[in-house]
């Protein structure tokens, strides 16, 4: 891509000229997005970390125990049980709020919508200067959300934020928004470029995504019928993804690593720590799409921030649970590395990160197996059960 197409794409609509809204010239504001869907990431103080990290300690609070023996997303910094609990208040508020997506009915479909960003990664990528995939990171935060009840991705919208515009270093993180776009099936429609001086270090920015998906009225997919004994398929994640990054950096941070130094235990693959850690979030779009259009599927869960624990859990009626037979699918060496160094609890991994599996599919017993067949790599990793949340054995 060209500085010249670049600069179009900050000034018109990048797809057809149907599109009602393009991107105007940088300006100090943000861009109003539709009240859809809450993920609170929360600043706070860390607690005594001598040896153990816990998100919280990288700037989110989920226990208030001192960190002795292992770290913890809570211990770097990130609270999931208080962003669990402004969810809870908002629902009070508006009970249609808490959905992977937020859904609109029009005439004889279902619009849904999803507003999302990258998180800490943004500090990895301004560290390593790997810009040309953060963009489908971006994409994929809010498309794969939408794909859980059905909908195909049709339109995309970007927030662009920074000091100074730096028109290189922004034409290489529109690049990966295209890519990402493409992966999906949709349109990057336009955006906002917001030039903020005084409010982003140096060679900083910020992202957020807004994506809007369509599916027909009697195709969504709302996990109503999830039944006792249904089965879980996962859908095989490339890494850490875009989540839990507070705790990843803390954990980095310990290792004594840099990230330019070769990732340790990668199967013999020569990539360096910045490279694993940069590597971009899976789009299951086409794949799940074609998977739900065969029929058998109930209920889709994206295995993003709370991991397999409290996402899981979002899809099902109440009432219902989830046994997850751990062992049963491969998890990339990244997982293996973060437990180690960071000496952190299983129960925190499957609470914090993806562990291999991007996304999980609630299907019939009938058709679990011609899915599994049919989608490979897929892994059968548990079933429904009487209860609630999520047991692992």
């Amino acid at each position: 891509m060209t500085a010249d197409r670049v600069l179009h794409l900050l000034r018109a609509p990048a797809a057809s000229p149907a599109a009602a809204h393009g991107r105007g010239p940088p300006r100090p504001q943000r861009v109003g997005l539709p009240p859809v869907k809450r993920r609170v990431g929360v600043a706070c103080s860390s607690s005594t970390e001598e040896d153990s990290m816990t998100y919280k300690g990288a700037g989110v609070a989920c226990s208030s125990s001192t960190e002795e023996d292992g770290m913890t997303y809570k211990g770097a910094g990130v609270d999931i049980d208080a962003g669990s609990e402004l969810v809870r208040r908002i629902r009070k508020m508006a009970p249609w709020i808490g959905g992977f997506g937020g859904i609109l009915p029009h005439k004889d479909e279902y619009l849904v919508f999803s507003v999302d960003g990258v998180g800490t990664k943004l500090k990895l990528a301004f560290e390593t200067g790997i810009h040309d995939t953060i963009g489908i990171d971006l994409v994929a935060m809010s498309v794969n959300d939408i794909l859980t009840s059905g909908a195909k991705p049709l339109v995309f919208s970007d927030y662009y934020a920074t000091g100074k515009l730096d028109v290189d270093l922004a034409e290489k993180v529109i690049k990966g928004i295209l890519d990402g776009c493409e992966q999906s099936g949709c349109n990057l429609i336009g955006g906002e470029t917001a030039e903020m001086p005084g409010f982003y270090g140096e060679g900083e920015y910020d992202l957020g995504g807004f994506a809007m998906g369509v599916v027909d009225k009697d195709k969504l997919i709302d996990g109503k019928n999830i039944v006792e004994g249904d089965i879980l398929i996962g859908l095989p994640s490339n890494g850490v993804h875009s989540n839990g990054f507070s705790l990843v950096r803390r954990v980095l941070d310990k290792s004594g690593l840099s990230l330019t130094d070769q990732f340790p235990g990668n199967d013999g693959k020569t990539t360096t720590v910045g490279e694993t850690l940069m590597t971009p979030t899976t789009i299951y779009v086409k794949q799940v799409l074609e998977i739900i259009s065969k029929g058998g599927v109930k209920g889709l869960a994206h295995i993003t921030g709370g991991g397999f624990t409290d996402n899981i859990p979002r899809v099902f009626p109440s009432g219902l649970g989830a046994k997850i037979f751990t062992g049963l699918w491969e998890v990339p060496p990244v997982f293996k590395w973060l437990q180690h160094v960071g000496k952190i609890e299983d129960a925190e991994m499957m609470r914090t990160f993806n562990m291999g599996v991007g996304m999980v599919l609630v299907v019939s017993k009938e058709a679990a197996d011609r899915i599994i067949e049919e989608s490979s790599p897929a892994y059968r990793i548990g079933e429904v059960i009487q209860g609630k949340g999520v047991h692992y054995v």
